[in-house]
């Protein structure tokens, strides 16, 4: 039964990731939704292997993420969302793997942002984009090119969580 649930965790996880990088991707947005469904399968995923001093480690990890996200919120250099799903990836990492997924994270992230950057993979997007229907831009991406920083977490989240499953 337990493992039955962890198993079914992990699903989740991966669809809400999914969920995640497709809405920011067509709206800029990261519905709450799916941050919340990531904290709530966060306990289902840890009750086959429950350490209280993981628990509590992932949460400071969690905690400290989202401080940070808030300070570069308040700039201006990151969207809110972002900061939400990252803090609450950072549960399902844990201390162990927060190096690797915060640096996995800020290369695929660089990556796309030099994607959209160019004139090719501007047109690209702006194409795909035009098939998914019209989405408005926040008020914040106006003043610049947006990135879907989500879709950096959601790859990055994916590879660092469920990559020691299959290994």
């Amino acid at each position: 039964m337990m493992h039955a649930l962890h198993d079914l965790a992990i699903v989740g996880f991966a669809g809400l990731m999914a969920v995640a990088a497709f809405e920011d991707f067509r709206r800029f947005t990261i519905p709450n939704w799916v941050t919340l469904g990531v904290c709530a399968l966060w306990p289902v995923y840890l009750l086959g292997a429950f350490h209280l001093n993981l628990a509590l480690a992932a949460l400071a990890c969690a905690f400290a993420v989202f401080a940070a996200g808030l300070l570069l919120f308040a700039r201006g250099y990151v969207g809110g969302g972002d900061v939400k799903l990252l803090s609450a990836v950072m549960l399902w990492a844990g201390p162990a793997a927060a190096p690797s997924l915060l640096l996995l994270t800020a290369l695929i992230g660089g990556v796309l942002a030099l994607i959209i950057l160019s004139p090719a993979g501007a047109y690209l997007i702006a194409g795909t984009r035009a098939h998914l229907g019209p989405a408005p831009l926040p008020a914040a991406a106006k003043a610049g090119t947006p990135v879907p920083y989500g879709i950096a977490i959601s790859v990055a989240s994916l590879l660092i969580i469920l990559s020691p499953l299959f290994g």
